[in-house]
């Protein structure tokens, strides 16, 4: 049955509105600070052969992690190995088609009289997934066996029975198994809401409808893809930058790609990108795949639903174990480091095609605090935390403040929240001062969070990039400062960690300093007006110092001003 384009909408919509209401249960339901406050959750829903019809606008990094999860189900247990009540999850990079050892994927088929009709699927980050360090994310780690526990696609329900013994074996392995159970439930009970809320809909329309519908909505977005693709100049577009390090040896990963456009195809192309490396910040083919299609989501079509029709333009071509498409056994916990890298090259690639649309490097990293220990009464905790920093500058804007940028776009989390639940102080936190590029338009700032540990030693680990080389500013623009890990003694002495510190003992008396990265700038600086200028002064954005060195105009522009206010006085 074939449905009308009016009908089609109003299904496009009523799915998105069962992926937005599972995402919003899986949220308030969750137990932990890393899915209830940070949202670092998504949710989708796909047909019947496996195919993303749509996903909530959430995490771009959580799109093909849901994606492999579907298909190799399908490939494993094949639709007529499925029953109505099934669960499955997994998380493993390799076998799993997952990014990294802590998202962890649950699908239900959903069924209709009998038939397979639809998967309804969500994906969290767990705070802890086990292995040799808490939170699972710490630096130092050589192999995805050290990175925590591995699941492949299994049944957690099987024909709507829990599988407790499946359940037992993934929380004797994790820290905090409590927090961990919450947040699983909370996993369970977003996708039962999607099948009660699937039935309904599969009721009101007919499977037939439905699946048509959905056919029509990923062909529809195939040729909206390859309709913006096609307003691209046909050339071949290049670019390169570097990874920090991956924590052990290696220093300046070189990440390169080649970007070609031809009518309303394009092909990402990674010849001469580095090998995969020791360290635990290599990304599988999931991660490379959702950092190239988000990068043509914001650039061509901001407003275009995602699933699976996006694909349908687009070739991607990576070494085998190169750090941008690792091979097994490599570590890659802290993939999204490498992800947002790859984000980097793909947009310098494409500004000179986008000289209006692309902004300058942001703070280009997801960078992570992870602390462990125990609280007063003997209880243990895991917090994990990502932080933000400045967004680069745009061609008609500055760069935004203090935030998540492209692939990681998790909340902040308040002060009062982190404080209520874990035994944890912040004494500082603030914007960091001369962080963002200069420009026409100026770079965003960077941000600083002090943490001590109350009554108690903990254990922290971290993961931070532009630590060493900062974020490019674009067409004239200036780079942004570098970020760090610090400690800072009581007594007033700092030292510096390295960029990726693994399992460090924090006394009381000693307070982790993280600062991130600013955002690059965009234009030349001549151009900025006084006004912006006195008004990046007058909030402390940038020191006299910083704008006497970066804008050396801006004094006499600013005396000028001055005077000629005083005459029209």
């Amino acid at each position: 049955m074939t449905t009308t384009p009016i009908e089609t909408e109003l299904l496009r919509n009523s799915l998105a509105g069962i992926c937005d209401e599972m995402y919003i249960a899986l949220m308030k339901s969750s137990y932990s600070t890393n899915i209830k406050e940070r949202r670092d959750h998504s949710t989708a829903l796909f047909d019947a052969s496996g195919r993303v019809v749509v996903q909530g606008e959430s995490m771009p990094l959580h799109l093909a992690s849901m994606l492999g999860l579907v298909e190799v189900v399908l490939e494993k247990y094949g639709r007529d190995g499925l029953k109505d009540g099934d669960m499955f999850l997994s998380n493993d990079p390799y076998v799993g088609r997952g990014s990294h050892l802590p998202d962890v994927a649950i699908a239900a088929p959903v069924f209709k009289d009998g038939e397979l009709a639809m998967f309804a699927c969500n994906i969290a980050h767990h705070a802890d997934i086990g292995g040799m360090s808490p939170g699972s994310m710490a630096g130092g780690m050589t192999e995805i066996f050290q990175e925590g526990l591995r699941i492949p696609p299994i049944r957690l329900f099987d024909g709507g029975t829990f599988s407790r013994d499946v359940m037992d074996l993934i929380l004797l392995n994790v820290r905090v198994p409590e927090e961990r159970l919450g947040d699983y439930n909370a996993q369970i009970a977003a996708n039962r809401l999607a099948l009660r809320r699937c039935d309904a809909l599969l009721d009101r329309w007919g499977t037939d409808r439905v699946s048509d519908a959905c056919d029509t909505i990923i062909s529809a977005v195939a040729r909206r893809t390859r309709a913006c693709i096609s307003r691209l100049r046909d050339g071949t577009y290049e670019f390169e930058d570097v990874v920090d390090d991956d924590g052990l040896s290696s220093r300046n990963i070189r990440i390169r790609v080649r970007i070609t456009v031809a009518g309303d195809e394009i092909e990402f192309d990674f010849e001469g990108t580095d090998p995969q490396v020791e360290g635990n910040i290599n990304v599988t083919t999931a991660g490379l795949q959702a950092a190239c299609l988000y990068c043509l989501k914001v650039l061509l079509d901001p407003d275009c639903p995602q699933n699976h029709g996006m694909l349908d333009p687009v070739t991607i071509k990576a070494p085998l174990g190169s750090i941008v498409n690792a091979a097994f056994p490599a570590a890659s916990a802290a993939r999204a480091q490498t992800g947002q890298r790859i984000v980097d090259v793909v947009l310098g690639a494409l500004a000179p095609a986008y000289p209006d649309k692309v902004v300058a490097a942001g703070n280009g990293a997801n960078t992570s605090a992870t602390f462990f220990g125990q609280d007063g009464d003997g209880t243990f905790y895991v917090y994990l935390e990502t932080l933000g920093g400045g967004a680069g500058a745009r061609y008609y804007r500055d760069g935004s403040d203090g935030v998540q940028v492209h692939m990681t776009n998790t909340s902040n989390l308040p002060i009062e929240a982190l404080e209520t639940e874990y035994p944890l102080m912040i004494e500082r936190y603030q914007f960091v001062e001369d962080s963002g590029g200069s420009g026409r338009y100026r770079g965003g700032l960077g941000i600083r969070r002090d943490y001590r540990p109350i009554g108690h030693a903990t254990t922290f680990s971290g993961q931070g990039e532009r630590f060493a080389n900062p974020p490019w500013g674009l067409f004239g623009g200036g780079p942004a400062a570098t970020g760090r890990f610090a400690t800072i003694s009581d007594d007033g002495i700092e030292m510096r960690l390295a960029n990726k510190p693994s399992s460090l003992r924090i006394a009381p008396d000693t307070v982790i300093s993280v600062i991130t990265a600013g955002g690059g700038g965009f234009g030349n600086p001549d151009e900025r007006s006084v006004s912006e200028l006195e008004k990046d002064f007058a909030l402390g954005k940038f020191s006299d110092r910083f704008l006497t060195g970066n804008y050396p105009q801006w004094r006499c522009r600013l005396r000028d001003a001055q005077n000629s206010t005083k005459k029209d006085t």
